[in-house]
């Protein structure tokens, strides 16, 4: 399960994937494939993906103990493969980096 918390050591990156309805499927199987071979690599924390009802996005939601591990994981010829299918098949691929500021939960009488 993700753990999403204000934590300056933990690197963040949440990535908005825009793509017709019909390859979200397809998407987001290319995308649980990747996500197995990152939870491998040194420095992996947590990843969660989203999608959206009417089949336009998917969201990658990705969390690493270090800038660096997480590029290194990018870049790996294993983590590449297929990724031109992939770049293929978007409309729009935006990766990004945020800072966790704030959460808040419901506790558990609430819920």
């Amino acid at each position: 399960m993700a753990d999403a918390r204000a934590n300056p050591d933990i690197v963040t990156q949440i990535t908005t994937v825009k793509l017709p309805p019909d390859r979200q499927d397809e998407a987001l199987a290319l995308m649980t494939e990747r996500a197995q071979f990152m939870a491998k690599q040194p420095g992996f924390v947590s990843i969660c993906l989203y999608r959206s009802t009417d089949g336009t996005h998917v969201v990658n939601h990705i969390q690493w103990t270090d800038r660096a591990k997480l590029e290194a994981a990018h870049h790996s010829p294993e983590f590449r493969k297929e990724w031109s299918h992939f770049g293929e098949m978007a409309k729009e691929i935006e990766p990004c980096l945020y800072d966790v500021v704030h959460i808040e939960t419901a506790s558990m009488a609430r819920v």
